[in-house]
């Protein structure tokens, strides 16, 4: 694997820690120092934070990290609907990349997102994307709410019903990749519903192509801590990925999404 190798979707969190009503309190701590040293032992040297929702909008444990190494970390961060711009460019220049919209579990219309002018133009004025994690399904009726040439990075290999090319999720998918940048995270087979993890991966590959794919750990893999390990999870990438694929889904595209121009400055077509 390559030294520059990136991971796209890790948390952080300690114990006991979590914003009052959360569904989820952690039990343990995850640490840094130990995605860091996990990760480097197969060969990832940089990684994406992805704040966890059980923190809600409370962002200080990640901006702290980011601002302590700039070249290893980049952010996505959870913010309400109505944050101002000022507070969205102090994210950037702490090193946040994108807006995290988690849905699981919850109700999948967003009203109050969809009338949120200032996300969608501070989102295209930061180079930023729109992270989705959505109930398996759900995600064509969240696209319907959201403007058709918002970037996206979509969670955890999308989350169709099946891993089909009729599936309303991958047709979704392709619709809106024709009009703005998207990016499918290979990440937590742990989550499909019975999907097969391979077969939807090399779905994702024939019909968004090697430039829409990042990968993931999912670290510490929250409810399901019994697959975080890097060893297996790495193995698992080469079987989804392959070998022709791996440096650009690995390395090359989320190099330019997290450290270089920015999701808006590339739009992606599906290839036909």
């Amino acid at each position: 694997m390559s030294k520059n190798a990136v991971d796209t979707h890790f948390h952080v969190f300690n114990a006991g820690v979590a914003v009052e009503g959360a569904r989820y309190v952690p039990q343990y701590s995850a640490l840094l120092a130990d995605w860091t040293h996990q990760a480097r032992n197969v060969g990832v040297t940089r990684g994406v934070w992805v704040q966890p929702s059980f923190l809600g909008t409370d962002n200080r444990l990640m901006i702290d990290a980011l601002k302590s190494h700039p070249d290893m970390l980049r952010g996505i961060a959870v913010v309400n609907p109505d944050v101002d711009i000022e507070t969205l460019k102090t994210l950037h220049r702490s090193g946040v990349r994108g807006i995290r919209l988690n849905l699981s579990g919850i109700a999948h219309d967003i009203p109050e997102w969809t009338l949120s002018d200032n996300i969608w133009e501070a989102i295209h004025t930061l180079g930023w994307h729109l992270e989705i994690h959505t109930d398996q399904g759900k995600l064509p009726q969240v696209l319907r709410q959201i403007p058709s040439d918002t970037p996206l990075v979509v969670d955890h290999m999308a989350k169709p019903w099946e891993a089909h090319a009729s599936d309303p999720t991958l047709m979704a998918l392709k619709k809106h990749a024709s009009l703005a940048p998207v990016y499918v995270k290979l990440s937590g087979a742990y989550r499909l519903g019975g999907v097969h993890p391979e077969a939807l991966s090399s779905l994702l590959l024939s019909e968004l192509g090697a430039g829409a794919l990042l990968w993931g750990s999912d670290w510490p893999c929250t409810n399901h801590e019994e697959f975080a390990n890097f060893e297996t999870l790495i193995a698992q990438a080469h079987e989804w990925i392959g070998i022709e694929s791996f440096e650009q889904i690995m390395v090359h595209n989320p190099t330019r999404v997290y450290w270089g121009g920015g999701q808006s400055q590339r739009h992606q077509q599906p290839p036909p």
